[in-house]
């Protein structure tokens, strides 16, 4: 752990400082393009929404609800107000962490805004997180105050029952005399950003949990506008016309960036829902006539079946991360809309997405090549960078970069000055990259190297599965075996019939050692909150059918 407070630097709390880990532990950090050039000094909030203010787009739209619409001016004033109301009523200074807790909605956005304006530091947390999982979250970063939604008040006050490290916690939303909007009436409209160094934490994001544990990721403001000054501007190529939409929460980076980073850092409009399920995105894409699309693979292909059901005409960009993107779901996509799905993958250990491809740029099975402002590689078996055509472990660097959290996992993550995603992938000759498995969803058996996610692919395309997860099973005489869990689509009915015929259909669409020699039936699949599937719960005795 660093032992001095870094020169410069707002924080009076030097918690998140001291807890980095080792300079000799972070990846390289390559800054190649003119746009990723930072002053030593800057807040990032103040880049995304004072100097968006000052040049024209106060009057703009900024966020817009299903009962709400903000401008650039009035989310300003909202976010200054806020962060009085942290440095004056609850006494907070910069370098505290504060937790949050919010469904996508204007003041959830507003609220971790002002955290990082104020010189502390934002965590937010999925709101489906129970007490438990709040109160690993709270001690791991040692957080005394929390900016809640009223609505998920009950969970809340279970965590704060049960985690005296917990002191405050102001709840928004809420109508009564001591809500946060309450607070905030006597508050000014202005607030000077406080001034921070651009390598002070300003965001401490907690993996989503696809294996278990999760780990704090830390985050400088550098890293918030170099993700926004990367991929939408490069791949997506945003403008300020476009209108942002998606069901990713706030809470998770792919969402914090599409939803609402991504939007304030051009001057378009951020659509943020609180409902979320396929046919509602739909709906509100017709609704607010949307030109932007984040979500993950999983909606996109129940939204291919409904979408003849409405107006999509106002759609430029579909963008498609938090898990493997299967080649049937794109087409599927493709057919139904005419958009070609923008692929893409990130990590919160890196904030958003780094190999991506659009348009003629893309190409059908490929995940893309590095974005500008990244470079990637494969490594081998032996740690060695490894040539063309070779399956090994992903390896990416940029302005962005792994900086866990206390967490001793930081040297598995990091491998000379690299960051290991923990994804098998393979490049080919022409730069892209083609996504393989999960490095620890390899299965081996009987010898042969079996990817998980090429199964899932062929298993999609028989007509009665309509979802599936494949993994590798100990088995005395092969080593592993191929196990598929399966959601059947409604009209067909789970039988040892069935079972047989998606055995065969396996075999005869891809070599037949690849083919699942266990099949269970499931009413659905274990998900995070962000739609990523939870393939560990699967490997459990207790994961049997639902």
């Amino acid at each position: 752990m660093n032992s001095t407070v870094l020169p410069g630097s707002a924080h009076l709390d030097t918690f998140a400082f001291d807890h980095l880990p080792p300079r000799e532990q972070w990846p390289e950090l390559i800054f190649s393009l003119p746009e990723l050039q930072y002053p030593e000094r800057l807040n990032c909030v103040a880049d995304l929404l004072d100097k968006m203010c000052a040049t024209g787009h106060a009057d703009s739209i900024a966020i817009r609800s299903q009962t709400e619409s903000w401008t650039y001016s009035h989310l300003l004033a909202t976010v200054n107000r806020i962060s009085h109301v942290l440095l004056e009523d609850m006494h907070l200074q910069p370098g505290n962490r504060v937790l949050l807790r919010g469904a996508n909605n204007p003041m959830m956005a507003a609220s971790v805004l002002a955290v990082i304006k104020a010189g502390c530091i934002a965590v937010p947390t999925m709101p489906l997180l129970r007490a438990k999982e709040l109160g690993v979250i709270a001690n791991k970063a040692e957080i005394a105050a929390a900016l809640c939604s009223e609505n998920l008040r009950e969970e809340m006050e279970l965590a704060v029952q049960a985690n005296p490290i917990l002191t405050q916690v102001m709840y928004f939303n809420h109508q009564g005399d001591d809500g946060l909007e309450a607070l905030m009436a006597g508050k000014p409209a202005e607030f000077a950003a406080v001034d921070t160094l651009a390598e002070d934490v300003c965001l401490i994001s907690f993996t989503s949990g696809t294996t278990g544990m999760p780990k704090g990721t830390m985050h400088f403001h550098r890293d918030v506008l170099a993700i926004c000054d990367c991929f939408p501007r490069s791949t997506l190529q945003s403008e300020k016309s476009d209108i942002f939409i998606g069901t990713p929460p706030l809470a998770f980076t792919f969402g914090l960036g599409g939803l609402l980073l991504f939007p304030l850092r051009v001057g378009a409009t951020a659509i943020l829902l609180e409902k979320l399920t396929p046919e509602f995105l739909l709906k509100a894409i017709d609704e607010f006539k949307a030109t932007v699309c984040f979500t993950a693979p999983t909606f996109y292909r129940q939204m291919a079946t409904l979408a003849k059901n409405f107006d999509l005409s106002s759609l430029k960009k579909t963008v498609s991360a938090g898990e493997a993107l299967p080649a049937a779901t794109r087409e599927a996509w493709r057919q139904a809309t005419g958009l070609v799905m923008i692929d893409g993958i990130g990590a919160t250990e890196m904030l958003h997405i780094f190999i991506s491809a659009a348009g003629d740029e893309a190409r059908a099975g490929a995940t893309g090549k590095p974005i500008p402002g990244y470079q990637a590689c494969i490594f081998d078996e032996h740690g060695d960078m490894a040539a063309p055509g070779v399956v090994g472990r992903l390896a990416v660097k940029g302005p962005t970069g792994c900086r866990y959290l206390a967490d001793d996992r930081q040297k598995n993550y990091v491998h000379q000055g690299w960051n290991l995603t923990g994804d098998a992938y393979e490049m080919d000759a022409d730069g892209y990259f083609w996504y393989r498995a999960r490095t620890d969803d390899m299965i081996i058996s009987a010898g042969y190297n079996i990817a998980g996610p090429e199964v899932e692919e062929a298993l999609l395309k028989h007509p009665s599965v309509s979802e599936c997860a494949v993994i590798g099973l100990a088995d005395e005489e092969r080593g592993q075996i191929v196990k598929a869990f399966v959601v059947l689509k409604a009209d067909a009915q789970a039988s040892a019939d069935l079972s047989k015929e998606i055995q065969d259909f396996v075999k005869n669409s891809i070599a037949p050692y690849k083919y699942p020699r266990a099949i269970e039936f499931m009413t659905s699949l274990p998900r995070t909150e962000t739609g990523k599937l939870q393939r560990y719960k699967l490997r459990t005795p207790a994961a049997s059918s639902s």
